[in-house]
């Protein structure tokens, strides 16, 4: 795989994200040309004075035998056929030679010791990771669904280590970790993989397959996994958003019915989905937002708010803005609101 990755128990790949945008194969290969440089050089040296070795098979040194005297030589294997016999010759094996020797050996322990130190740290990167984190958000699926999710969460304010992505497809993997989120390289289907990802630890497991039964079999073994996590699905058929929901599934989305919709308002007012898109699109124009009722709002009435409120969530159900439960408001509500992508909903909480 092109991304550094760490492999648990379970089999499943982790990937990080890279710290450096230079590959290891391109530290190797440095490495390589300069020892190749190194044989290459003392060669010529050899060669140039072979007039002044001996080799006790025939006398003569020929640049075969050079290249031979210089690749044992180098590699520190030294059998002795081949000597220099000549003051000049010993002067020139002591004062260049042998440096040339030494950093040849240094070039090949370094390598050893820079691949070892790079699996070493990647490693205890992703043992921090695995100590630290806590309600995270898991995308299974990094698809087109899975990347507009997790470019929804960043925009919201979601730190980018604390999204995970689980995706079958190495391809996907690295271009998640290449946007800095973590990745697992697994089928979210398989309860070790979700335990790969931490979902018990997790606060949110968003179910962005392309295929209805794998989104089913996925809610079924994050509610093994995860039986507290809340769990947000999509599926291709409506026939299947029941399942979803009967297999665990806290929020569940109908791709095909949600575009029908669309259309079907597309083509008595197209306004309306350019607002509908708008609002689903955070950070510019108008954002659907949610926060948490204030001290100061409590008593009062959804319409008597600084902000158009939608909805009201109250012990679970969900009130519409005109339904005469959704008010006074208490402690503990949570509000449904239109925003704007300048004015944050903190900015509004009074």
């Amino acid at each position: 795989m092109s991304q550094n990755a760490a492999v648990p128990s379970s089999g499943s790949f982790i990937t990080l994200p890279r710290r450096r945008p230079s590959p290891p194969t391109l530290a190797i290969a440095r490495r390589f040309a300069l020892a190749l440089g190194l044989v290459v050089l003392n060669w010529l040296l050899v060669v140039l004075e072979r007039g002044q070795y001996a080799d006790s098979h025939d006398g003569e040194v020929s640049i075969a035998d050079a290249l031979y005297y210089t690749t044992v030589t180098l590699t520190t294997t030294g059998y002795g056929d081949i000597t220099p016999v000549t003051t000049s010759a010993r002067l020139v094996n002591a004062l260049v030679a042998t440096p040339m020797r030494l950093l040849f050996v240094v070039l090949l322990v370094g390598t050893t010791i820079h691949a070892l130190t790079e699996r070493s740290r990647e490693e205890m990167r992703l043992a921090r990771w695995r100590a630290r984190v806590q309600d995270h958000v898991i995308i299974c699926g990094y698809g087109t669904k899975g990347r507009n999710a997790a470019r929804a969460l960043l925009l919201k304010g979601h730190r980018k280590d604390h999204i995970v992505v689980i995706d079958p497809d190495p391809s996907a993997a690295a271009d998640a970790t290449a946007a800095g989120l973590i990745a697992v390289v697994g089928r979210a289907t398989r309860p070790e993989v979700l335990e790969s990802a931490l979902a018990a630890r997790a606060s949110v497991v968003i179910v962005a397959l392309d295929r209805d039964d794998a989104a089913i079999l996925t809610t079924l073994n994050v509610r093994r996994v995860a039986p507290a996590v809340t769990v947000v699905a999509s599926v291709r058929e409506a026939s299947n958003g029941e399942l979803l929901r009967q297999s665990g599934a806290t929020s569940v989305i109908v791709s095909s019915e949600t575009a029908g919709r669309l259309l079907g308002l597309a083509a008595d007012s197209p306004e309306t989905v350019d607002v509908v898109e708008d609002m689903l699109s955070f950070g510019e124009g108008l954002d659907l937002l949610a926060r948490d009722v204030t001290t100061g709002e409590v008593g009062r009435r959804p319409d008597e708010l600084p902000v158009p409120v939608l909805a009201v969530v109250r012990a679970g159900r969900v009130l519409h803005y005109d339904d005469p439960d959704a008010g006074p408001l208490a402690a503990g509500d949570r509000l449904l609101y239109v925003g704007t992508g300048s004015r944050p909903a903190r900015d509004v909480a009074g």
